[in-house]
């Protein structure tokens, strides 16, 4: 077990929500965010403004073909939640962890995993439906559900061109904002990433390879999570940068309290999109997310789930906790600390009998990565990051590749147990002062 500063250990979720920067990951970012923003800084002007545009006018349907998924409601209630429509189907959102590093101000944990560059990083959707009601969504349940695509299906290029059109104007309402860095404002309009973890279930979109192509072909990267319900579309998925499952509980009672899915054989499709993982050559990833009192009392069953998949990585994290609503009874009590999730990690590498080893870490965002170690561990030093150039040759030389053929080395200062606990030192650290009794950040 590796030593570590206690003063970081000692950080909770709820305590890491006092940095300006925000507790959320870039697929955590609040409904809240958008409210929030008017009332933010003046380094977050920006935020009111963009909220006040217009979306694309809602599709219409013709008598006996399928309806549009974006009903006049719900476009209403997810434009006031800051997303940017596209078609009828597909959103894009600013994650706060753009705006963070737009400003220098340090990047998400994707950025000290796997070194992407935050502010030049997109997240989108291309299906806002999802065939769960997970009790921690952070959409509380505004998006549609299904078992099955039964709506208006829009162009893949459209949505691709569109998600990147809309990015842009987001980023470029940043300019002259107080803060921001100018040639971070160059960086980020020039995107590198997409994360297709918006909302809802990307892989329900049924030419969601077609949108894999677009993004490879304009050298962005793919990062996919899918919610383990689509086996087929899983088994028919081309190559991804890096393909996510959430592996939300580990038992078939947990897995149906927590993720409150819609299909009756959820569990079955569960476990064969595991198995399938397996066949996958490029990088895959376990993504837990703990939840105190719900999930995290299930070690031994977690780690026969990773004889399944046999992933390349395991991301553990702690849950958002995204406020009150009637769709959740979660509060703050569910929220693990930090020292939580790495205790929880260090269990999961002692039970893995050395196929899996702490690699990383990002305390800011609750969250750890374990790597195998036979394949990301060379002479000592860890190989969690990305090769993205490399990514795209191999893509579109059409030839078979690994996940190993594609890794670059972890910087020092992500790695886990170090001082900095995964914030990027060439980043400057802000803290915004608060009166929260009893909630004071530790330092």
């Amino acid at each position: 077990m590796q030593e570590r500063p206690v003063h970081q250990a000692s950080i909770s979720a709820a305590q890491v929500q006092e940095e300006e920067a925000g507790f959320a990951t870039e697929d955590e970012d609040s409904d809240a965010d958008a409210e929030a923003a008017a009332a933010a800084d003046m380094e977050d002007l920006a935020g009111p403004f963009s909220k006040q545009k217009v979306n694309q006018p809602a599709a219409i349907s013709l008598p006996g073909q399928p309806k549009p998924m974006l009903t006049p409601v719900l476009r209403a209630s997810l434009s006031k939640q800051g997303y940017k429509l596209i078609g009828s189907h597909s959103g894009v959102k600013l994650c706060r962890w753009t705006k963070s590093m737009l400003r220098g101000r340090g990047g998400c944990y994707k950025h000290a995993f796997y070194g992407i560059e935050s502010h030049r990083c997109m997240e989108t959707t291309p299906s806002l439906a999802c065939a769960n009601k997970c009790v921690f969504c952070w959409r509380h349940h505004t998006n549609p559900v299904g078992r099955e695509w039964r709506w208006q299906m829009d162009d893949p290029d459209m949505i691709v061109e569109g998600a990147i059109e809309m990015h842009q104007k987001m980023i470029k309402e940043y300019r002259g904002v107080p803060g921001v860095k100018v040639e971070r404002i160059a960086e980020g309009m020039q995107m590198r990433h997409c994360a297709l973890s918006l909302v809802g279930e990307p892989i329900m979109y049924p030419k969601l390879n077609a949108i894999l192509a677009g993004l490879h072909q304009r050298h962005i990267s793919s990062f996919l999570v899918t919610n383990a319900q689509f086996p087929e579309q899983l088994r028919n998925l081309d190559p991804v940068t890096q393909l996510y499952v959430s592996v939300d509980a580990a038992t078939r009672d947990s897995l149906k309290a927590v993720d409150r899915p819609l299909f009756k054989d959820f569990w079955e499709r569960f476990q064969l999109c595991l198995q399938l993982l397996k066949a996958k050559q490029q990088r895959t990833v376990y993504r837990l997310t703990l939840v105190k009192g719900w999930n995290m009392e299930e070690l031994k069953d977690y780690v026969k789930l990773l004889e399944l998949g046999q992933p390349d990585f395991i991301e553990i994290k702690g849950v958002t906790y995204c406020g009150s609503t009637g769709a959740s009874s979660l509060t703050m009590k569910n929220v693990p600390y930090h020292k939580d999730v790495v205790e929880f990690g260090e269990a999961i590498e002692t039970a893995s009998n050395g196929i899996y080893g702490l690699a990383c870490e990002h305390a800011h965002s609750c969250c750890i990565l374990l790597a195998r170690k036979d394949r990301f561990l060379a002479n000592g030093v860890w190989h969690t990051w990305i090769d993205y150039e490399r990514f795209q040759e191999l893509c579109a030389a059409k030839m078979p590749f690994t996940s190993q053929d594609y890794m670059l080395p972890t910087p020092s200062w992500a790695v886990f147990g170090a001082a900095e606990a995964g914030f990027d030192p060439q980043e400057e650290r802000h803290l915004k002062v608060r009166n929260h009794p009893g909630q004071a950040l530790q330092a």
